[in-house]
């Protein structure tokens, strides 16, 4: 049975069977003869995109949009071969004339024809067209024809009565002397990467805005626009034309997340009109700043720049606003009869003057002084503090250092001006070459006749057989009977900027303001090793937002940071209660039931468990109150739900905070060594801080940090509650209490006959309750004490009493108490 399929017809037949199995698609080349196996390359709707297809109905025009790759070309090239060709060679098509409209001659002909998706690569051999050089067409063998036409000769398109018209798109890369050749660009990748005629190849954004603007306003013009005769319109309808390498990729995601997009690199090379468009020229700045300001009598004609942004932060005069422009951008404003003239200091239109016509003052010693300053007058490093354009607007520094400059000593400045690092580090290497050249100056007399000359202008003197001649911008003009100027030394090629490689910057991935759920724990030592003073923090968060900061002061003011969290710990919430047990031996009570936050739990054997493994700590959200336990079986019930069996509690001598039972809803904590240390100096212990804890990437006053005060007392200093507390009453009525002492450090050994003693000396306080009231409170240096007949008297005691324990250190005070009841 032949291989056949109806609903989908040819569109997308290539994709439908690469996604068939080995056998289908075996079949199906199987079936095709030899004719169809030659034909099967050129049938456009079987390999086809939907998006590359015609839309069905009766339509005028078809607009492609899509990125670079997206197929625009061949499917354009496509068209047009279905609009001429019939069922055979020699058949006519539904068209006969077709108009190839591009913005060059040169770029119809690159692309449109000869290009790699062009009408000739897509065409086979029968029905192929040949191109007439000389009268700039194709000639189908059926006799249609395609002519080629451009936006620069609008008037070409009038006469042959078209049937049909394939319009690419304009644009202009943002490269140096792009609109030479505006369908060029660089593209390492792609076989038709080319530079401009004459370009350098620098990073250009006015040459692409101004080629926009010239466009839209060229056709925007009725005078080169007419309406048309046919319809209510313009022969172009300029809402209706689109610039090519727009990107619908999220600007400034795309390009600088390049391990997603691998031709993100392509930007800094002028690929794209992505986050290009909101630039300004530098003369629509300038002009705009003098007209806020009142002035109306202003020419920025000779001003070329394009400013990414410019931040004025205070209301300030126009002079104020204007410096900054005026020192990264290199111009001047000069007043000339009423008009300020803002002028790039470049050296175009240098007025020639001859020693020989200078003027004779007795202000001069000659002619003309020359002056050179020192050396140590200059500096030869610069450091520019700039705005970073293309990502997260952050400030950062370039710096230029001259070849010769031996000292540590730089000069800095600041902008409030948007730049890339290489627009930066180029301004900071033009600062130093300026001021290097800028130390020749010359004072000269001209005559009346030369009255013209003024601030700004620039004048050649004739130089000596080395050097050569000398160019000078006037800085200072003195007028009486002679015209006394002061001019500074220039270099045009200064002002030609070097062609540093932009990198593409890494912008910072969107943080969502989520509050961050964090735990202190003023944890015992667990390994010996960490600052028995200083807290454990646990962070996380759902969706978690990158590192955390920790900001601590003493105040709510003036916060520093104490400490980022990289990666959020295990942590979760108890969904049953977990009795008392007994420490130092397995608790095989009741399961645990945990619901995570964030992480997950894992078995470990018998071994592993006594060894230290699967550590945690619960509690009840406060610092200070947290018992350290372990368990051996994780089994996961629920979506981020364990059951947490064979348990060994109050860990690290944490049985002595062990309550009755944690209630459900109890905060649990895996001890992994996610959850870290704070830096906290010795003197903080027991001192209320303030901490704000949320996102790094964003500002400890964003709304989503967390503020807490908290003062800590430094548990892995706190002596271990005594063990195995027991009395014995004598025949004369005395009780007899002795002991067990703990260590918290060192004591797992079994070499030693005791275990270290962990403090400077031993000390226990000993306390005689009765209904809650202390009756008697002893010191005492041994792990015994005598409460004889007469002590019980003078206490008025009665029975039954409570004896309490606990040991003293000298650091942290009075660790938990050990109770033993006494009755009688």
């Amino acid at each position: 049975m032949p291989l056949i399929w109806t609903e989908r017809g040819l569109r997308s037949g290539a994709s439908w069977i690469a996604s068939a199995d080995a056998a289908v698609q075996e079949q199906f080349l199987n079936e095709l003869d030899e004719g169809e196996l030659l034909a099967l390359p050129y049938l456009f709707d079987f390999w086809a995109m939907d998006h590359q297809l015609p839309p069905e109905g009766s339509w005028r025009t078809w607009v492609v949009l899509g990125g670079r790759g997206a197929g625009k070309t061949r499917a354009g090239a496509e068209w047009v071969r279905s609009m001429v060709e019939g069922a055979k060679p020699l058949d006519p098509g539904a068209c006969t004339r077709v108009a190839l409209v591009g913005e060059t001659i040169e770029q119809v002909r690159e692309v449109m024809v000869f290009g790699d998706s062009g009408v000739l690569a897509c065409s086979p051999e029968d029905r192929r067209p040949v191109w007439e050089s000389g009268r700039k067409r194709l000639v189908w063998p059926n006799g249609s024809i395609a002519t080629i036409h451009t936006a620069h000769d609008p008037e070409g398109l009038r006469g042959p009565q078209f049937d049909a018209a394939w319009v690419d798109e304009y644009g202009c890369a943002a490269v140096n002397k792009g609109t030479n050749q505006p369908n060029k660009f660089l593209d390492w990748k792609s076989s038709e990467s080319r530079l401009p005629y004459y370009s350098t190849g620098a990073r250009d954004e006015l040459m692409q805005l101004q080629y926009l603007r010239a466009m839209s306003e060229y056709w925007n013009d009725p005078g080169h626009n007419p309406l048309s005769p046919e319809y209510d319109g313009r022969m172009l309808d300029m809402s209706r034309a689109f610039v090519w390498a727009f990107d619908t990729r999220p600007y400034p995601f795309f390009p600088n997340n390049v391990t997603k997009w691998s031709d993100g690199d392509n930007y800094t090379r002028g690929h794209w009109i992505n986050g290009r468009t909101a630039g300004r020229s530098l003369a629509s700045v300038v002009g705009e700043i003098c007209r806020r300001a009142g002035l109306v009598n202003f020419r920025t004609e000779g001003l070329y720049g394009y400013v990414r942004g410019y931040a004025v932060e205070q209301v300030t005069d126009a002079r104020a606003a204007l410096q900054p422009l005026m020192i990264r951008y290199g111009f001047d404003a000069i007043e000339r009869d009423g008009v300020l003239q803002f002028r790039m200091r470049d050296g175009v239109k240098a007025v020639t003057l001859d020693p020989e016509r200078l003027a004779v003052t007795s202000e001069l010693d000659g002619t003309a002084e020359q002056v050179r300053e020192a050396d140590a007058e200059v500096s030869g490093r610069m450091r520019l503090r700039f705005v970073q354009a293309d990502a997260d607007f952050d400030v950062i520094a370039e710096e230029a250092v001259l070849a010769d400059e031996a000292t540590h000593a730089v000069s800095g400045s600041e902008v409030n001006i948007a730049l890339t690092r290489g627009e930066g580090r180029q301004i900071a290497e033009r600062w130093l070459t300026e001021a290097r050249v800028a130390r020749d100056t010359v004072r000269l007399a001209l005559p009346p006749s030369q009255i013209a000359l003024g601030a700004g202008d620039v004048f050649e003197l004739p130089g000596d057989a080395n050097e050569g001649p000398a160019l000078y911008r006037i800085d200072r003009v003195e007028q009486s009977d002679v015209q006394l100027l002061e001019g500074v030394r220039i270099e045009p090629q200064v002002y030609d900027l070097a062609d540093i490689y932009d990198e593409v910057v890494q912008a910072r991935l969107f943080v969502a303001p989520v509050p961050v759920l964090s735990h202190f724990m003023d944890l015992p030592l667990l390994r010996g090793d960490e600052v028995p003073h200083a807290p454990h923090l646990a962070a996380t968060a759902q969706p978690w937002p990158g590192p955390v900061a920790v900001f601590q002061s003493s105040t709510d003011a003036n916060y520093e940071l104490s400490k980022v969290i990289g990666t959020r710990s295990t942590v979760g919430i108890t969904r049953t209660s977990l009795p008392a047990a007994r420490a130092g031996v397995i608790d095989r009570g009741d399961v645990l039931e945990v619901e995570l936050v964030s992480g997950s739990l894992s078995s470990v054997s018998e071994e592993a468990l006594l060894s230290g493994a699967n550590m945690a700590a619960i509690g009840d959200g406060s610092y200070d109150k947290w018992e350290v336990f372990q368990f051996a079986e994780a089994e996961l019930v629920a979506p981020r739900t364990y059951w947490l069996k064979t348990r060994l509690r109050g860990q690290a001598g944490s049985d002595g905070l062990m309550p009755g039972s944690w209630p459900s809803g109890s905060s649990f904590v895996l001890l992994d060594g996610t959850p870290s240390q704070l830096d906290l100096s010795p003197n903080l212990r027991r001192v209320a801080q303030n901490f704000r804890i949320g996102p790094a990437r964003r500002g400890y006053d964003d709304p989503s940090y967390r503020h807490r005060i908290v003062a800590f007392d430094g548990n892995g200093l706190r002596p271990y509650v005594p063990c195995h507390l027991r009395f014995r009453e004598t025949a004369t009525g005395d009780y007899e209490l002795d002991w067990i002492r703990r260590t918290r450090i060192d004591g797992d050994g079994w070499e030693t006959p005791e275990v270290p003693l962990g403090e400077e000396s031993e000390s226990y306080v000993v306390r005689v309750m009765q209904n809650g009231a202390v009756l008697r409170e002893e010191m005492v240096a041994h792990p015994s004490f005598h409460y004889s007949a007469a002590m019980q008297a003078s206490d008025n005691l009665a029975s039954p009493f409570d004896v309490a324990v606990a040991q003293v250190s000298a650091t942290y005070g009075t660790g938990p108490f050990q109770t033993v009841r006494i009755a009688e």
